[in-house]
């Protein structure tokens, strides 16, 4: 480890660190400090909620392909986890593999069947390799000075986060059940495949799988060749992954080009080691932002925000109401096929970022995920309306789990709530005032209003004050009509009649006040 540690110093001296830290500067550093902490760099670079933007669009560029570990390393790693030769499973493993990432290298193989499949190796040790990394990487954290991004960023905490991240994509058996997962969520769309896994063969180290021949979604030359329509695929692509999304709770968190291939007129889901989950709540709670997005309403949308994200402290709603709505002011008038999704996505995870909200691992995945996904679009499809499609996708689904009984019963409950707290409250009100006289009630305003809001509240206490004096006058009037007292006109008491008089007056006036106001 002291090695190491040397190899670190002198990669952080090299780039001069306490000088401050760049984002490209922060990328170099990663990519010449090796694989583990280029993959630890691309599972940060999903954190637009934590690090800066700058940061995360930088270590976006960090390549995934790095020097692949030798066929005979290979060899060992399978047979150590099957516990016998690879050669009882396999008639041949290609010895120059089809790609080689941070954690683990593929290679094409045919099993002793004939079947075509893909066996995903990985790096002998890396797991060892990596915690030792991450042990050193929280003792660097300390050489960051304090003029950089650790000001605003709890590096340990991002760093946990990282590792956990990485150590599910090492263990190969969560990603086998990934697949099966994928597969069954996807069973009924006859659009969509997975890759057939091999569940006898597969241990945590080692997954093997169905190859999978065919065009990558972005081989727009390939795909016209063929005879595919781009915008068909383009608007099947999209669908499939709201679908995922709102529907399944449950998606394919790195669904780049590479990713995703076009077989046989399905689109074919592939590497499953990075997915996404939202849970009902979340499910429930996305719907109802897109939803006030959809009608701007910035209430809605804050009201969402509040229920998903984490608050480092007390959260400042006056603050995070004006950054959404400016955010909506931006884009509210846009029709929907003019909004750029990813564009608007890191504008909304700014917000947060800077009202100090942390979402959960799953929305950050899923900006990632909806960045890539509009990204292919633009590229094969650029007339594609994502957001029209995604709306449609929504209303199906909020319609699809209405409860109309749950709804009603909901509404009648707050009816009843609001009818009876209406009857209390001039009670109320009296007790209030009366204790504040006799000094046993003390109220403090804190208000910070826009005249807009000051003249607003203005009405609306006027409005109040007329109508408890309405209600005075007409309980009142209606007292004395009960009674004998003179003098009478047409037989009622004339204060009675007075009382309805004025009662009418107000009312007439409040309704003229009323509609000038709106003028």
């Amino acid at each position: 480890m002291d090695g190491r540690l040397k190899e670190m110093t002198a990669v952080l001296k090299k780039y001069k660190l306490t000088h401050g830290l760049t984002p490209e500067k922060f990328r170099l550093i990663l990519q010449e400090l090796g694989p583990t902490y280029i993959k630890l760099g691309q599972i940060m670079s999903l954190h637009s909620d934590i690090l800066p933007k700058e940061y995360c669009e930088e270590l976006m560029k960090l390549c995934s392909d790095v020097e692949p570990m030798p066929f005979e390393q290979v060899e060992a790693v399978i047979d150590a986890s099957f516990g016998y030769s690879w050669k009882d499973v396999f008639a041949s493993i290609d010895k120059k593999p089809l790609g080689a990432a941070s954690i683990a290298q593929v290679h094409r193989a045919t099993l002793k069947t004939g079947e075509q499949v893909v066996v995903k190796v990985q790096r002998k040790g890396i797991h060892e390799v990596m915690s030792k990394d991450m042990a050193l990487l929280h003792k660097a954290v300390k050489l960051v000075p304090p003029i950089s991004i650790k000001g605003i960023v709890d590096f340990d905490m991002v760093l946990d986060e990282m590792w956990a991240v990485a150590q599910e994509e090492m263990n190969f058996l969560l990603e086998a059940s990934n697949i099966e997962e994928f597969a069954g969520n996807n069973r009924d769309v006859a659009f969509v495949a997975t890759p057939k896994l091999y569940r006898k063969y597969t241990t945590s180290h080692v997954l093997v799988m169905e190859y999978i021949k065919g065009f990558n979604i972005d081989d727009k030359e390939g795909l016209l060749k063929d005879g595919y329509d781009l915008e068909e695929i383009g608007s099947k692509l999209i669908d499939n992954y709201i679908r995922q999304v709102i529907e399944d709770g449950f998606f394919h968190a790195d669904p780049h080009p590479g990713n995703v291939k076009i077989r046989d007129g399905k689109i074919v889901w592939i590497d499953m080691g990075m997915m996404g989950r939202l849970s009902e709540h979340d499910k429930k709670e996305l719907s109802n932002a897109v939803y006030g997005i959809a009608m701007n309403d910035i209430g809605m949308i804050e009201d969402a925000v509040l229920a998903i994200g984490d608050f480092k402290g007390e959260p400042d709603r006056a603050k995070l109401y004006k950054d959404i709505k400016i955010i909506m002011n931006k884009y509210g008038s846009l029709d929907m096929g003019q909004v750029d999704v990813a564009e608007f996505i890191q504008e909304l995870l700014e917000v947060m970022k800077n009202n100090r909200i942390v979402m959960p691992h799953g929305f950050t995945m899923l900006a990632r995920g909806i960045t890539q996904i509009e990204g292919v679009l633009a590229d094969i499809a650029p007339g594609i309306n994502m957001v029209g499609i995604a709306s449609a996708r929504i209303k199906q689904e909020m319609l699809k789990n209405f409860d109309l009984k749950g709804e009603l019963k909901k509404a009648g409950k707050t009816a009843y709530k609001s009818a009876h707290r209406m009857a209390e409250l001039p009670d109320r009100l009296a007790q209030i005032l009366e204790e504040y006289q006799r000094g046993q009630t003390s109220i403090n305003f804190d208000m910070h209003a826009s005249d807009e809001l000051a003249r607003l509240l203005h009405r609306l206490v006027r409005n109040i004050v007329m109508g408890l004096w309405v209600m005075a006058l007409l309980i009142s009037s209606s007292i004395v009509c009960t009674t004998d007292m003179t003098p009478k006109i047409l037989g009622i008491p004339a204060l009675g009649v007075m009382g309805y008089v004025f009662a009418c007056i107000i009312v007439l006036y409040t309704i003229v006040k009323h509609f000038i106001s709106r003028r």
